[in-house]
């Protein structure tokens, strides 16, 4: 019996670490400069925590962007707890690490997308995440900005700058 390297998982491990420790340098010292968050993910996940009125008026996934206001940012080993402001209500999430779809942050054209098995089905392809720098790899495609709720819900132009690039199309 023979056994392979599993670099779709390891690569999903090592990009959730890095979300993990970037959001733990932003708990201790703050939102550098410009830098701001796109963080997509699925309201479905079993481990999500939400309020109802979210949950149900996004069923599948919605967007959240960490920028002009956040507060209580704790990061833990699976997941993150933050309030976020929605139309001048404050209200608590935890997102898991595993429920997260896109993590962009446009103000330096990073994004990281981490595909489904469902994507994998619609002939997107089979790679496991996409790393992205917009200024090094060509062939890119836009960035969602699909449900995106913030107190400053003009930030949301910010995500046309971001790209996420498919490395399916650099495979042989």
């Amino acid at each position: 019996m023979s056994r392979s390297i599993d670099y779709g998982n390891l690569m999903h491990e090592a990009m959730r670490g890095l979300i993990q420790k970037v959001l733990r340098d932003v708990s201790e010292n703050g939102l550098p400069g410009a830098h701001h968050f796109f963080i997509t993910f699925d309201t479905s996940h079993p481990d999500a925590e939400l309020a109802d009125w979210l949950s149900d008026r996004y069923p599948g996934e919605m967007t959240v962007v960490m920028q002009h206001w956040y507060d209580n940012l704790d990061v833990g080993d699976d997941g993150f707890s933050v309030t976020l402001n929605f139309g001048d209500a404050p209200e608590p999430l935890f997102i898991p690490y595993d429920a997260i779809k896109t993590f962009v942050d446009p103000s330096v054209e990073f994004g990281l997308r981490f595909e489904t098995q469902e994507d994998e089905d619609e002939n997107i392809g089979p790679t496991d995440l996409v790393p992205t720098t917009t200024a090094s790899v060509p062939a890119v495609q836009p960035a969602s900005k699909t449900r995106t709720h913030d107190a400053e819900e003009s930030s949301e132009d910010d995500a046309k700058d971001a790209e996420i690039v498919s490395l399916d199309s650099f495979r042989k």
